[in-house]
């Protein structure tokens, strides 16, 4: 399988020929990263994540949540609702839906629908939710507005992937990437595992 990095929390994993693109939202700004990708999984509505007009200019299938499901009415057939605890297979990956709400990001307001995405039992993309799944390989919130360092580096502990690979970096400039970059870089050495972020179309291949 071979995961590529696209702009924030956007990646297109890649397995004998066929592809899949999770949250290619509007801070994700290469024009190709649905270019002959078969499924796009929406793990939630905020726009760094969900694109409605980039999903209305592809033909492939869309899963996701009941939040994101609703923005798209007139896509018929195309989206499929997907929930906690549910599998689906999509281009040939099999998927387990983990998770139901975004982690809460501020008090007067309530967190909406959130779907991790746990692909092949081996990569887990949470969203924007800390949820804990058994996964080998984590795409980790590496920052946001709702995500402190404590609580960063406590989901990596928890979770104790043999890999991790930040993403949802695309608010911070060249400043706060080389503090995310120092905090993984001292996590991986305490954890003994490959733990970095990955920058935009930089791949990996498991």
């Amino acid at each position: 399988m071979k995961i590529t990095k696209f702009g924030h929390a956007c990646v297109r994993l890649e397995k004998d020929g066929r592809a899949i693109v999770i949250d290619p939202g509007v801070m994700t700004p290469e024009p190709d990263v649905l270019t002959g990708a078969e499924a796009i999984l929406v793990t939630h509505e905020h726009f760094d994540h969900f694109d409605p007009g980039r999903l209305r200019g592809a033909e492939s299938v869309v899963h996701t949540c009941a939040g994101v499901a609703r923005h798209l009415a007139d896509f018929g057939g195309r989206v499929h609702v997907v929930r906690d605890g549910e599998s689906f297979s999509a281009a040939g990956f099999e998927v387990t839906v983990v998770g139901e709400k975004h982690h809460l990001s501020h008090p007067d307001v309530p967190p909406v629908d959130n779907v991790g995405f746990l692909i092949d039992a081996e990569v887990l993309h949470p969203g924007d939710a800390l949820t804990v799944v058994d996964a080998p390989t984590l795409l980790l919130p590496g920052q946001a507005p709702w995500l402190t360092v404590p609580d960063m580096i406590g989901y990596l502990r928890r979770m104790a992937p043999r890999r991790a690979y930040a993403i949802h970096d695309g608010l911070l400039n060249e400043w706060g990437l080389k503090v995310l970059d120092d905090v993984l870089a001292m996590e991986a050495t305490r954890a003994g595992a490959d733990i970095r972020r990955l920058r935009p179309g930089e791949s990996v291949t498991l």
